[in-house]
C-alpha cells in the first residue's frame, strides 16, 4: 500500500480569552478563535512497517525524545480503543518551532489520528478518534478539522467552521521555547477564581476581511502578559511586527510565537523580509490564516 501522507499546519489564536480557573478540574477555561496557517509540518504513514515514528527537519532536535512525540501517543491512544486497528510508521517533517504556542505537537497529533482514520475508513467524529484527540492534549480536538472556529473550555468544547476569509499574516517566532505550565503559573489564578474582562466579540462567517479585523482589535490574549514576564523578547518580537505598519499583533497561544495581520498579501511579504533582515535568528513566516 502506497504512503498515506497529511499537514499539521499551525494553529494559531487570534484571540484568547481566560474566563477562569474552573473549581472541578482546576482547568483554565478558555474562549478563543483559532485559525490555521498555511505554514505547517508534514506526516507520512506507511502502512507496511510496524508501528514507529521518525522525525527529520529543520525543528526536529528541539522536539524531544521520539517515544514521547504525541504522534506515538495518539496512535497507541486508538489503537487502545480500536480492536485489530492498522497502524504503521509515521515520518514527522518539523518544520515549526516547538514550545511556541502555535500547537506544532498537537497538530502532528491531530494528523496523525486522520492518516489512521483515512487507512481504517474512520470518519473523524468517530467517538474514539474523538475521545483520544481529547486525551492526547487539549489543542488536538481543534487541530483534527483545521479550519477556523471557537475553542472553548479546556479545548473540549469546538465550534462549526466558521469558513471565515483568508487573512494575510506574518508569523515570529524569536527563538526561546516557552513551555504553557510557566506561563499559566505567572498568570496566578486560584482555583475557582474567575478572570474579569470584556465578553468575547461576536465572531461570523460572513465577516469579511476588514469586518473580521475590526472585530477582533478589542479582543485579547490574557496569557500574553504572563508570557512577556516568563520570555521578554515576546514584547521585542511585538514591538517589530507593529513597526511594519500591520493591522493589528497579538501573541498566539502561550507564546512566544506572535503575529501580525495586514492589508494583503504582499504588505506581509514586505514585513517578513524586512524582519528577516533585521533579525536573522527568527523564525518568520508570511502565510495566510483561515
Amino acid at each position: 500500500m502506497p504512503l498515506l501522507a497529511d499537514r499539521a499546519p499551525a494553529k494559531v489564536n487570534l484571540t484568547l480569552h481566560v474566563l477562569g480557573r474552573r473549581a472541578g478540574d482546576g482547568y483554565h477555561e478558555l474562549e478563543s478563535l483559532v485559525a490555521f496557517a498555511g505554514v505547517a509540518d508534514r506526516l507520512t504513514l506507511n502502512p507496511a512497517a510496524p508501528l514507529g515514528l521518525a522525525v527529520s527537519g529543520p525543528t526536529a532536535g528541539p522536539a524531544g525524545p521520539t517515544d514521547d512525540n504525541l504522534v506515538l501517543r495518539a496512535a497507541r491512544g486508538l489503537a487502545a480503543r480500536v480492536p485489530s486497528l492498522r497502524t504503521g510508521a509515521f515520518h514527522l517533517v518539523k518544520r515549526l518551532p516547538v514550545a511556541a504556542g502555535i500547537g506544532g505537537g498537537s497538530s502532528d497529533a491531530a494528523a496523525a489520528l486522520r492518516l489512521l482514520a483515512r487507512l481504517n475508513a474512520l470518519p473523524l467524529d468517530h467517538a474514539a478518534v474523538v475521545a483520544t484527540a481529547r486525551e492526547t492534549g487539549a489543542d488536538v480536538p481543534v487541530c483534527l478539522d483545521p479550519r477556523a472556529r471557537m475553542m472553548r473550555g479546556a479545548g473540549e468544547t469546538i465550534g462549526p467552521a466558521l469558513g471565515l476569509a483568508p487573512l494575510s499574516a506574518v508569523l515570529v517566532n524569536p527563538g526561546v521555547p516557552v513551555p504553557t505550565a510557566p506561563v499559566f503559573k505567572a498568570l496566578g489564578l486560584a482555583v475557582g477564581q474567575r478572570l474579569d474582562g470584556a465578553p468575547h466579540p461576536g465572531i461570523s462567517e460572513d465577516l469579511g476581511g476588514d469586518a473580521l479585523v475590526a472585530a477582533l482589535v478589542p479582543a485579547r490574549n490574557d496569557l500574553e502578559a504572563p508570557a512577556l514576564t516568563v520570555a521578554p523578547v515576546i514584547g521585542v518580537a511585538l514591538a517589530a511586527l507593529r513597526d511594519c505598519g500591520c493591522s493589528l499583533a497579538r501573541m498566539s497561544g502561550s507564546g512566544a510565537t506572535v503575529f501580525a495581520l495586514f492589508s494583503d498579501r504582499r504588505a506581509a511579504v514586505r514585513a517578513a523580509s524586512a524582519l528577516r533582515a533585521a533579525h536573522p535568528g527568527w523564525w518568520v513566516a508570511p502565510t495566510f490564516l483561515r
